[in-house]
């Protein structure tokens, strides 16, 4: 165990500016709870001078969360006294409130910007932090846009600051323009000369991503001496966003002896945290995110499936249970190698199987990998019991089990304002099941209609909708999680045809749940009804 490394979030106030990711009240309140059991220290709320909205929603989350004192609640001031009072008053309900403000120490700023002089913009910081310190005991100073401050200017404003009754001095990144190297050396020079002087004031940074370097100038920083670091769930904020709070809180924890330090994150809770603030805020995470996107803990080449199928660690440096994931995803596709097909066969009961009858299974199953983007545990059963029926005469009068599936064989839907509707075909088995419904919406009609022929208590948990391509004839993926029996099955499905998409998304998940009703069957019967 290193030195603690104090984690504030500002998601809900700088991963907030994203364009169209504004939060409403409740929104605020159950992400600020979710903060609050993934273990950040301190939550920045919002920004309440800027509107009536935000102030309350500030207010609630000090209410709400900001019950003990193990959290503390800020929110964001301009140094000016109308901005300091509006976090005071929301963040006073809190156990254990703080008031952060923010001012800038570049050329840039303070000329461009303020139109006043360097001295002049010290000594408003400095009436600034003097004023919120008879409001409140914690003040946080942030130097907006210190990378590209003056160096001696910049620890004179800080010096000052901390005179002045500063308990923790923010050292931000603003716009993405520094690099590892430079910021690394910029804070050990004033760690140095903060300690010196008064070794009780933290010292934090808040790195922008405008050159893809947050995190990276941020574990610089925590390396160099910062003692607190400013992230965002998902690296969310503002233009290319913040540093992610899951990739510096997981790269402390897998590189514990290069950086000795360590945070009170719970990182089981990070994929939840993940989810929740996508959610709320109609932010897609990137596929190929780190520690948090949908392919972090995929893998589909069949040489990586092969080496984390004889070890874990060959292929994975972060286990996906530490995250909050149940365990790594092998994604079956053409590039799917025997070893992991094989080990998909076995989790389905397919255990016994000779050489020769795998091999030409997985012939089997690389004919229909070719023709779709991945392979799903139901369709393996159907290449299985295919396989059966051209090789086995006996398997003629066994069990089919491929005829529990569903499968899309027509849809019409109709979309309007008053009565939006769907008609479905579905085939199962040699059944041809049809239904028609209206809903509050085309996706509802469809999804009512299918639920209607499945006759499966589910859930909808979550719909996305994506284009992975560009043109009319743009590829639409489309990804959904459904509950039933309290268990929760993923599926994805991509075409041309959104709502065909929609469809073939849907049959897939519950697809899912009829291969884990199955499954046990087929364990337990050790396949006597299809190897002889």
């Amino acid at each position: 165990m290193g030195r603690k490394i104090w984690v504030f979030d500002t998601t809900l106030r700088d991963g907030e500016q994203v364009p169209g990711a504004k939060l409403n009240l409740y929104e605020k309140v159950e992400i600020a709870q979710q903060l609050k059991k993934l273990g950040v220290d301190i939550i920045e709320a919002g920004f309440p001078a800027s509107s009536q909205g935000d102030f309350d929603a500030v207010k609630a989350v000090a209410e709400k969360v900001g019950t003990t004192s193990d959290i503390m609640i800020t929110a964001l001031a301009r140094a000016v006294k109308s901005d300091l009072d509006a976090v005071y008053n929301a963040v006073k309900y809190a156990e254990n409130p703080m008031i952060h403000m923010v001012l800038g120490t570049s050329d840039i700023h303070v000329e461009k910007k303020f139109s006043k002089s360097k001295d002049q913009i010290l000594q408003i910081g400095v009436d600034a932090v003097k004023y919120a310190k008879t409001l409140l005991p914690q003040v946080q100073y942030s130097t907006e846009d210190a990378s590209r401050s003056d160096f001696e200017y910049l620890w004179k404003t800080i010096e000052a600051v901390m005179r002045a009754g500063a308990t923790m001095i923010n050292v931000p990144d603003t716009v993405g323009f520094a690099e590892p190297e430079e910021f690394g050396e910029m804070i050990f020079k004033l760690n140095n000369r903060m300690k010196n002087l008064d070794d009780s004031v933290l010292l934090s940074v808040h790195c922008h991503n405008d050159l893809g370097m947050a995190t990276a100038n941020t574990l610089a920083a925590i390396k160099n001496g910062a003692d607190k670091v400013e992230c965002t769930i998902n690296g969310i904020g503002e233009r290319a966003g913040n540093a992610a709070l899951e990739e510096v809180v997981m790269a402390l924890k897998t590189r514990s002896t290069i950086y000795n330090a360590d945070t009170r994150i719970n990182t089981k809770e990070i994929i939840n945290t993940s989810r929740l603030v996508s959610s709320f805020m109609g932010l897609d995470v990137q596929v190929n995110k780190a520690i948090t996107g949908d392919n972090a803990f995929a893998h589909s080449s069949g040489i990586h499936q092969d080496g984390l199928l004889k070890s874990r660690d060959a292929y994975e440096i972060v286990h996906p249970e530490d995250v909050g994931l149940d365990d790594m995803e092998l994604v079956l596709t053409a590039r799917s190698g025997r070893h992991a097909v094989k080990n998909a066969l076995e989790k389905l009961g397919f255990s016994n199987l000779s050489t020769d009858e795998f091999e030409g299974i997985f012939e089997g199953f690389l004919k229909l990998a070719d023709a779709k983007k991945e392979v799903y545990d139901h369709d393996l059963y159907v290449i299985v019991e295919s396989y059966y029926e051209k090789h086995d005469a006996s398997h003629k009068n066994a069990t089919h089990y491929s005829d529990q599936f569903f499968d899309i064989e027509d849809l019409q839907v109709v979309s309007n304002t008053s009565f939006p509707s769907a008609s479905v075909k579905v085939r199962k088995g040699n059944e041809v099941l049809k239904a028609s419904a209206v809903g509050s919406g085309p996706i509802d009609a469809l999804y009512s209609a299918i639920a209607e022929i499945t006759s499966m208590d589910v859930k909808l948990v979550e719909y996305n909708i994506n284009s992975v391509s560009r043109g009319k004839e743009a590829l639409g993926k489309v990804k959904i999680t459904i509950e039933h029996e309290g268990e929760k099955y993923m599926a994805k499905a991509a075409d041309t045809d959104i709502l065909k998409a929609s469809a073939l998304a849907y049959i897939n998940a519950i697809n899912s749940i009829v291969v884990a009703k199955l499954t046990p069957v087929m364990n337990l019967n050790k396949r006597s009804s299809m190897a002889h």
